[in-house]
C-alpha cells in the first residue's frame, strides 16, 4: 500500500515543507559572504601592503651599509686608479726611452781597426737638428736622404776608412749592433791625387778631409733603427746624441793608417 500524508502541508517539516519566510534569508546570508570574503581581501592586502614595506626597510637599510661601505674604499679604488695610471705612463717612457748608452758601447766593440770616425750624431727623428750638425763632416752628398727616409732613431756617421773593402767590412759590422734593421751608404768616395797631397799636408791643421792617402775612402753612413718605439711627441728634442770626436783624436786618426 502506498503511505499518505495526513498532515497540512503548512504544519509539514523538512525539505518538502514550504518556505516561509521568502528570499529575504537568502539575501543576508549572501550579504554576510560577501561581507567576510571582503574583509578577508582587506587583511589579506593589508599583510602583503606591510610585508613590502618591510622589505623596502630592508633594502633601504643595506643600500646604506653598501653606500657606507663604497665611500670607506673609495680612497682605495682612487689609489689604484692613480697606481696604474703611473704604471702605464711609466711603461710608456720606458719602452719609447732609446738606450744610446748601450748603442755607443757596442759601436765602440764593433769598429774595425781600419777605419776612424770623424762625426757621429744620434737623433731619435729625422726633424731632430743638433746645433745645426746634420753629421756630415766636410762637404755635402748628392746622394739620396737616407736620414729622412728613416723615421725612427738613427745614426749618422762619418769617417774614413783604408778602401772601400773596409768601408763595406764596416757597414757590416754595423749591422752587428742590436737593434740595427738597415744600414745604408750615404756616401764613399776615394781621394784624388790632388786632394790626398793637399790633405796631407793641412792633416795637422784643419782635419776637414781625412783623405790624406789616395787610398783612403771617406763615407757617409746612416744607421736605423727602425723597430725602436718612439713617441710621437719624442721629436721635439734629440736623445742623448753622440758627440762629435774631438780634434786631437781626429788629427791623430787623420796620419798615415796602419798599412800606408
Amino acid at each position: 500500500m502506498r503511505p499518505v500524508n495526513l498532515i497540512p502541508p503548512e504544519d509539514r517539516r523538512g525539505g518538502h515543507a514550504p518556505m516561509r519566510t521568502g528570499p529575504l534569508a537568502y539575501i543576508v546570508v549572501g550579504a554576510l559572504v560577501a561581507a567576510l570574503a571582503g574583509v578577508t581581501a582587506l587583511v589579506l592586502t593589508g599583510d602583503q601592503i606591510a610585508d613590502r614595506e618591510s622589505e623596502v626597510a630592508r633594502l633601504k637599510q643595506e643600500d646604506a651599509r653598501v653606500a657606507a661601505r663604497a665611500q670607506r674604499l673609495a680612497a682605495y679604488t682612487q689609489l689604484r686608479t692613480l697606481r696604474e695610471q703611473r704604471v702605464a705612463t711609466v711603461t710608456s717612457l720606458a719602452d719609447s726611452r732609446f738606450d744610446w748608452e748601450r748603442v755607443m758601447r757596442e759601436l765602440a766593440l764593433i769598429l774595425p781597426s781600419d777605419v776612424w770616425l770623424v762625426s757621429l750624431t744620434g737623433t731619435v727623428s729625422p726633424a731632430v737638428s743638433v746645433g745645426g750638425d746634420s753629421g756630415d763632416s766636410g762637404g755635402s752628398s748628392s746622394g739620396p736622404d737616407l736620414r729622412g727616409a728613416a723615421p725612427g732613431p738613427a745614426l749618422q756617421i762619418s769617417g774614413c776608412a783604408s778602401g772601400q773593402e773596409a768601408v763595406a767590412g764596416f757597414v757590416t759590422a754595423l749591422k752587428d749592433i742590436d737593434g740595427v734593421t738597415r744600414v745604408g751608404v750615404q756616401s764613399s768616395e776615394l781621394a784624388t791625387q790632388s786632394s790626398a797631397a793637399g790633405g796631407a799636408a793641412t792633416s795637422g791643421s784643419s782635419g776637414d778631409d781625412c783623405r790624406t792617402r789616395d787610398f783612403i775612402a771617406k763615407f757617409e753612413i746612416v744607421a736605423a733603427f727602425d723597430a725602436a718605439p718612439v713617441p710621437a711627441t719624442s721629436a721635439a728634442a734629440p736623445v742623448a746624441p753622440a758627440a762629435p770626436a774631438d780634434e786631437s783624436e781626429t788629427t791623430t786618426s787623420s796620419d798615415e793608417p796602419e798599412g800606408g
